[in-house]
């Protein structure tokens, strides 16, 4: 089996700073199902990881993230491809839960799902929090410009920036400008494989 993580907003769709509470918010980046899509064709197992703190916050509710996710995986499935899973984290940041990134706890849960080792695929996302998960469990973590990407950039180059362990470097992450620039990353991997 060939695994890859996706972090969901600011990787897959657009982000925004009060939160994305519903389908219609949910708005993908460019390019970045057609990504999916060509990850799936090419034999990945596509599984989603993200942090839906909104819910813990009241910002939406079970429903609406399920309505979300519905629509993110139609637009995958209308590609002709399928996500293999969708975890999230309904967890706010002081509920100090296992399974928040940076935490491994859905890393966790994803190995569990698929009785696979996370150890040496791909994590691709835009926060610090992602690279340090991915970190956590052996992944390689690739970083898209996209969503807070940029920010992370910032901080991965200041390492007095960076909150929680561990603490990266750029050396140790793979940067491009998005989804789409980071499935061709993996394909070209593959290929040479």
């Amino acid at each position: 089996m060939k695994l890859i993580i996706l972090d969901r907003d600011g990787v897959i769709n657009h982000d925004r700073d009060d939160f994305v509470k519903s389908a219609d918010e949910f708005v993908p980046i460019d390019g970045s199902i057609d990504a999916i899509a060509r990850l799936h064709k090419a034999g990945f197992t596509v599984v989603v990881a993200t942090n839906q703190s909104g819910l813990a916050r009241g910002k939406f509710d079970l429903d609406d993230l399920e309505a979300m996710h519905e629509k993110l995986t139609q637009l995958v499935e209308e590609q002709g491809a399928e996500l293999s899973a969708i975890f999230y984290c309904p967890h706010s940041p002081e509920d100090n839960c296992k399974c928040r990134k940076p935490l491994p706890g859905m890393i966790d849960a994803i190995e569990a799902e698929f009785n696979i080792s996370a150890e040496g695929f791909y994590f691709v996302g835009d926060s610090l929090r992602d690279m340090q998960a991915a970190a956590t469990k052996g992944c390689k973590p690739i970083l898209v410009k996209t969503g807070n990407g940029e920010k992370t950039l910032t901080q991965l180059a200041d390492a007095s920036l960076q909150t929680d362990a561990p603490i990266l470097s750029l050396e140790h992450v793979k940067v491009v400008d998005n989804l789409a620039a980071a499935a061709d990353v993996v394909l070209a991997n593959d290929v040479e494989n």
